[in-house]
């Protein structure tokens, strides 16, 4: 069966498509994450980034279903003087409701003494955290007494970081930057809902 063509809500299939990233290879990596499961709400987000001489694209689609966040996660990978052709590698993931653990929006306001309410969605980033990647960030612990030479260990921070997509306005478009703030409304909502 074609997954493109009958991926469901057809908005999702043309985003995808317009997107420009293997259309094809994405929504079949999507078909095989949803498990026949609708679509509630979904996010499209293609980023390109540059190694020094190396142009990498990355596509990530977002879906929440009834009972499940979906990731899929597709990028390049290019080939090396082992013989190994130019790639691409597909990723799905699909994360029970009640284990996301947070839904991070962070907004940059440019200006913000002239902010007026409704006007969030210019730049944010949406990081969504379900503790399948955790970042340590360790310090050597002091005891505050500068002349003191004592050993006391390390100390710090356990942080889940999972994903995270920076969408601005001025990038990726306006209409990106909307859809990104009602998908993180969806999410949170769906997230609440599973918890009760």
């Amino acid at each position: 069966m074609d997954a493109m063509r009958s991926l469901s809500p057809p908005d999702l299939a043309r985003r995808i498509e317009n997107a420009g990233y293997y259309p094809d290879l994405v929504a079949d990596a999507l078909d095989v994450a949803l498990a026949g499961e609708p679509i509630q709400a979904h996010l499209v987000h293609g980023e390109t980034t540059f190694d020094t001489d190396t142009v990498r694209r990355h596509l990530s689609v977002l879906a929440v279903t009834p009972s499940r966040l979906l990731f899929v996660h597709a990028d390049d990978h290019g080939g090396d003087e082992h013989g190994v052709t130019a790639h691409a590698i597909a990723t799905s993931e699909a994360i029970p409701l009640g284990a996301v653990g947070s839904v991070m929006i962070t907004h940059v306001v440019p200006d913000p003494s002239s902010y007026t309410s409704g006007g969030l969605g210019h730049e944010l980033t949406l990081t969504i955290a379900w503790g399948a990647v955790s970042r340590i960030d360790l310090e050597p612990a002091t005891c505050g007494d500068p002349q003191c030479e004592a050993d006391h260990g390390f100390t710090g921070s356990m942080t889940g970081d999972d994903l995270s997509l920076r969408i601005s306005a001025e990038a990726d478009g306006d209409d990106a930057a909307r859809d990104a703030l009602a998908f993180a409304r969806a999410l949170s909502a769906a997230t609440a809902a599973a918890r009760r």
